[in-house]
């Protein structure tokens, strides 16, 4: 759990680039007078994107004084949830499901193909800090297992050597497509529908 630890070296300051700050007054926009601390949720998870993926410990101090609240509540909310990130995790954040449907259906061969092409530990830059790895609780997607997210992005129905060329695309600095590598649209069945044919005729 070593992202769950603000990084040990950490920049010197931190504000919202422009971008970044329309869409942090936009969120608080919407929340009624005196309420707008509760966007903190939110503003952390933009401070997380601008910032390849993790969230110093300047960019709480700047939400807090952008919502007026005190910093220890922004660095309690931040250091909660798991979808925070406390340290570097590289420009593409890579999660491998490995819970029961994802694991029964070989979640194992995702993991070993980040031990080989990213690195051999969880929460370890590559060799050329552009990405990372690590093991998560069930993403949602179970009909779609063994999957993966990268970022903000689905990759679902695949294997070993499915995951391998998806790394290998990510290290290209290319985009691989996201979504089912069977070729599934959504979680729909394979091979058209099985079921509920007539429909229409209800």
């Amino acid at each position: 759990m070593s992202l769950r630890r603000p990084a040990k070296i950490q920049p010197q300051n931190f504000e919202f680039n422009s971008s970044s700050l329309e869409a942090a007054n936009k969120i608080v926009s919407k929340y009624p007078d005196g309420k707008q601390q509760s966007a903190v949720m939110a503003l952390l998870y933009i401070a997380q994107r601008q910032n390849d993926n993790w969230i110093p410990l300047e960019a709480m101090k700047y939400i807090a004084k952008f919502l007026k609240m005190p910093y220890i509540k922004v660095y309690e909310v931040a250091t909660f949830y798991t979808m925070y990130n406390l340290s570097p995790v590289g420009k593409h954040f890579i999660q491998v499901c490995t819970t029961t449907p994802c694991m029964i259906r070989g979640a194992s061969k995702l993991v070993e193909a980040c031990k080989e092409k990213i690195s051999k530990n969880e929460c370890e830059l590559s060799s050329d800090k552009t990405c990372s790895w690590m093991e998560v609780e069930c993403l949602g997607a179970c009909v779609n297992a063994p999957m993966m997210q990268i970022n903000d992005e689905y990759y679902e129905d695949l294997d070993k050597e499915k995951t391998l060329k998806i790394l290998d695309q990510i290290l290209e600095g290319k985009t691989p497509k996201p979504g089912s590598y069977r070729g599934r649209i959504n979680n729909e069945p394979e091979n058209n529908r099985k079921t509920l044919m007539d429909f229409k005729n209800a």
